[in-house]
């Protein structure tokens, strides 16, 4: 028997009350079971079919359909997708409880307000407007894990070629604008290993820190030459950035430093391959210190790494999306799973309600004026993909 869904604001609020924080420090990860298991509740009591794919002990996707299935290899229809987790969060800094939803001047607080719960009651909201006898092809919702941390959810999707629909939005904070682009990174340790050695005689070691200062200065002769060497006028900074985000080495003034690491994160843009880009930099170091025998250089991936991200601005989604919100499809530096998403075929856009300025902030909000607009969007998408859309 059909349930009724508990309304959009209660869906929210129960999603924000529910944590689910996903860390790269094991201290302060969490399960995102319990959001997974709300949204399934929800999805099957509205006619869905409903997957749970538990791919480890405390962590889960969900997968959701309403519809026909299709036995072509990328079906047609439309995937809503967001993911379950949050940041973790100083709850020192918060005028309020960030685990409570507050609703305060036409705006609802909470850890995951803006970045994403809210769009994951949406999804909801809008598919309940919908039969399955009323679907020429399938509607897809799908909850993913960790996309804050390692987006081993989206990554599972992919490693099990879940080809689940034609056309995909994202349902990141982007005001409601659509985004068809955006940076990849991929983030990395450079160690330089010397000898330490007592410093009243140069002799008695091999300094890591002089060899560490040859290294930046030719990493950063790299970054120029991304900069110099690929733009893309559609970002706000049109070109390849690296950042020098941390360096360690050494510890007294009195010995001679025989360990020195820095650590780097390169932003590339879309058609710039990770793994080739890392490449090239490791490289033009491996010749740097050949100055002295005893120097040796590691480089070593600290993540694997997020692609950049494209859908060519002629797809019909991107024109559907266009023409719905008014404006044009655009760029930005921040990741998302879209290109995990797009791997599986699906032609997708990264659209959704709230601001990415409120994302990993003190006081997160959603402003709850984005909400109708974004129900209308996501309405007359599913009816153009999954309703007025031929069977396959």
């Amino acid at each position: 028997m059909a349930r009724p869904l508990p309304g959009t604001l209660p869906m929210i609020r129960a999603l924000i009350e529910q944590p689910s924080i996903s860390c790269t420090d094991p201290h302060l990860d969490q399960s995102n079971l319990g959001v997974i298991h709300l949204l399934a509740n929800w999805a099957e009591g509205i006619g869905f079919h409903v997957e749970i794919d538990q791919f480890s002990p405390l962590k889960a996707n969900l997968i959701a359909t309403l519809g026909p299935l299709s036995s072509s290899e990328i079906p047609g229809g439309l995937i809503l997708s967001g993911h379950t987790d949050t940041v973790p969060c100083n709850p020192e800094l918060w005028k309020r409880d960030p685990f409570k939803a507050t609703e305060i001047d036409h705006k609802m607080y909470g850890l995951g307000s803006a970045d994403m719960k809210s769009f994951l009651a949406l999804m909801l909201e809008a598919a309940s407007k919908f039969r399955k006898e009323d679907l020429q092809q399938p509607l897809v919702l799908i909850g993913t894990a960790d996309e804050e941390s390692s987006m081993s959810g989206a990554r599972a999707l992919v490693t099990q070629n879940r080809r689940l629909g034609r056309q995909a939005i994202i349902g990141e904070p982007t005001g409601l604008k659509p985004i068809r682009m955006h940076k990849g990174v991929i983030m990395a340790s450079i160690s330089v290993h010397g000898r330490s050695g007592h410093s009243s005689d140069p002799s008695f070691g091999v300094n890591a820190i002089e060899g560490m200062h040859h290294v930046l200065g030719e990493i950063i002769a790299f970054r120029e030459e991304l900069k110099n060497g690929h733009r893309n006028p559609a970002f706000l900074i049109d070109y390849p950035t690296l950042n020098l985000g941390a360096i360690r080495g050494g510890d007294n003034p009195n010995r001679i430093c025989g360990h020195c690491q820095t650590q780097i994160d390169i932003r590339p843009l879309p058609g710039m391959n990770l793994d080739l880009l890392l490449a090239r930099l490791e490289e033009r170091l491996g010749h740097v210190l050949s100055y002295h025998p005893e120097l040796r250089l590691e480089v070593n991936r600290l993540t694997e790494g997020v692609p950049a991200f494209e859908t060519d601005k002629n797809r019909e989604i991107i024109r559907a999306v266009e023409e719905m919100t008014g404006q044009e499809a655009d760029a930005v530096a921040f990741g998302t799973e879209a290109p995990f998403i797009s791997a599986l075929g699906a032609d997708t856009v990264v659209l959704g309600p709230g601001y990415i300025s409120q994302a990993h902030q003190p006081d997160e909000y959603l402003p709850l004026d984005h909400i109708e607009p974004c129900l209308g969007i996501l309405s007359q998408l599913i009816n153009r993909f999954c309703v007025q859309a031929p069977s396959a």
